[in-house]
């Protein structure tokens, strides 16, 4: 302390000893048991935290599917109400895919993506990559049209009589209904 050696040191502070326990200038001798617990109690809770988060990534994919596959519908139903004209949503399970078409048939532009068509690809969406289309049954035809009132038909312009959209992901299914004549789209 202060330039002293131990002898000087002791007899001008009685109260200094070498083996006060701190050895500053020494190596440290590791951890202590205590220290230990308590890093793998923090690292246990961690992982305990963070798997059910990993293994909910299907039922979060297929809940926000889902909910975008339904405003879609309503999207293309509410333009057939505002233009005066049918609009169509067609589903290709093989592709995993559904598209939004006028009457003539052309995919019309995403309103929010500019410069990109209304087709949705759950395969190329790494966000939704995990949700599969297992069905899109609209009177045995995978679309659905809605006309200037917003009813729906299936894909040979017949009235629908029911049409479900089936999605999963890991062990979830989820399904999508439009009612006959209402239009009304519904997540089960």
């Amino acid at each position: 302390m202060l330039g002293l050696n131990y002898p000087q040191a002791r007899l001008r502070y009685p109260y200094f000893r070498r083996n006060a326990g701190y050895d500053l200038g020494g190596i440290s001798g590791g951890f202590t048991l205590v220290e230990l617990i308590i890093v793998i109690v923090i690292i246990s809770i961690a992982a305990l935290t963070a798997i059910p988060m990993m293994s909910s990534a299907a039922s979060v994919q297929i809940r926000s599917a889902a909910n975008m596959l339904t405003a879609d519908l309503e999207y293309a139903k509410s333009m057939a109400i505002s233009r005066g004209q049918k609009f169509s949503v067609v589903f290709d399970k093989n592709t995993e895919s559904y598209r939004i078409e006028d009457q003539d048939s052309n995919v019309i532009p995403h309103p929010v993506k500019k410069g990109f068509n209304y087709d949705i690809n759950f395969q190329n969406d790494g966000r939704l990559n995990k949700v599969d289309i297992v069905d899109a049954d609209f009177d045995g035809t995978s679309e659905v049209k809605f006309d200037y009132l917003g009813s729906p038909y299936n894909g040979i312009n017949s009235p629908l009589n029911s049409g479900v959209v089936i999605l999963q992901a890991g062990g979830t299914t989820t399904t999508v209904t439009v009612e006959a004549v209402t239009g009304f789209i519904s997540i089960q």
